[in-house]
């Protein structure tokens, strides 16, 4: 990919009142939007959590107020899926009225509300969050076997399922996550598979991204898409499906039951990157692997809007190439807790 210009075209002048879609310099056009509520998480995972977290101070993260204006900007400007995420989205008190509150932005737009979460405190909320609006849940689960996620995330395995079974009575679409390190729970892969079609929850494989910690980060722990896929292959039917924007290749097991691999380091998926984050604090972060985000929080306390869009459609703009360009591991402080994915 190459950047014909170093700016915004000049056409892209900034006002609501003829919203624009949001485009960078590499012609991906910019409709998903993850909004991470809180960096404070209840679990220790192994390939995303500091040994010794710094949390923000509370004075720091942004109020609801300041991330519904955000999002009603966003939506203005063409975002349509709106992602909670966190640390730990449910632990930020309040969550639930967040997402009546963004129904409004439906007229405006918006056509999907999400939220990632690993489930712990998720059973007494779900009717809630399912009546408050939320489409769909993204569901971390690393391991079917109790000691094995108890190693992984340093919390059990049982409140988890049981927060998937409760969103399942609450009629809340679900897709589970998981993350693969070789020597830890690559022996589950068929494990997984197996109780995720019998329960016909779509699961996705996440390939381990060096983003919090690079020096600790090793390739050789990295189970790539087409190993996964071969020893799948050897149970089920696959069929291949044709990539579209979502980060995940899906595959057709038995001709009905989608699974999918995020293969970020092995087959990178840059290309079609249609999504943009903000942090707890207000950082607008244009790509996972952004070097440096920019701060909102300053622009989102200003009655006057414009300083607002032009920031945001300046950094949209210049967002870089992504992990395929350089292959390498952000040179950042921020960590994959205060990013939420």
């Amino acid at each position: 990919m190459s950047n014909s210009t170093g700016s915004i075209p000049n056409d892209q002048h900034l006002s609501l009142n003829d919203p624009l879609k949001l485009v960078d310099q590499y012609q991906r056009h910019k409709t998903k939007l993850r909004i991470s509520l809180t960096d404070r998480c209840n679990f220790r995972c192994l390939y995303c959590m500091p040994e010794h977290p710094v949390w923000l101070n509370k004075k720091e993260i942004l109020t609801f107020a300041q991330l519904y204006k955000f999002c009603r900007v966003m939506v203005q400007l063409g975002i349509t899926h709106i992602r909670l995420t966190g640390g730990e989205p449910l632990m930020r008190q309040g969550v639930v009225e967040f997402i009546q509150h963004l129904q409004q932005l439906r007229a405006l737009g918006l056509q999907r509300i999400s939220m990632t979460s690993n489930a712990f405190y998720l059973a007494p909320l779900a009717h809630a969050l399912k009546q408050a609006g939320l489409d769909d849940l993204n569901i971390s689960l690393d391991s079917l076997d109790a000691d094995h996620f108890l190693h992984m995330t340093h919390k059990a395995l049982q409140p988890v399922l049981a927060g998937i079974s409760a969103a399942l009575e609450a009629n809340i679409a679900l897709k589970l996550n998981c993350v693969l390190l070789k020597g830890e729970n690559d022996q589950e892969i068929l494990n997984l598979v197996h109780w995720a079609y019998l329960q016909q929850i779509p699961l996705r494989f996440i390939e381990y991204m060096p983003l919090d910690a690079p020096q600790h980060w090793q390739r050789e722990k990295v189970v790539d898409e087409d190993d996964i896929i071969a020893l799948v292959s050897q149970h089920y039917h696959v069929e291949k499906q044709q990539r579209q924007h979502d980060p995940a290749t899906i595959y057709l097991l038995n001709q009905h039951y989608p699974l999918g691999i995020i293969s970020t380091i092995s087959k990178p998926f840059c290309l079609s990157c249609n999504r943009l984050r903000l942090t707890a604090n207000g950082e607008f972060l244009s790509c996972l692997f952004s070097n440096q985000g920019g701060s909102l929080s300053d622009l989102l306390r200003e009655p006057d809007e414009q300083a607002l869009i032009q920031t945001i459609l300046s950094s949209v703009w210049h967002k870089p190439a992504g992990y395929i360009a350089h292959q390498a591991a952000p040179q950042r402080k921020i960590t994959m807790h205060n990013i939420g994915g």
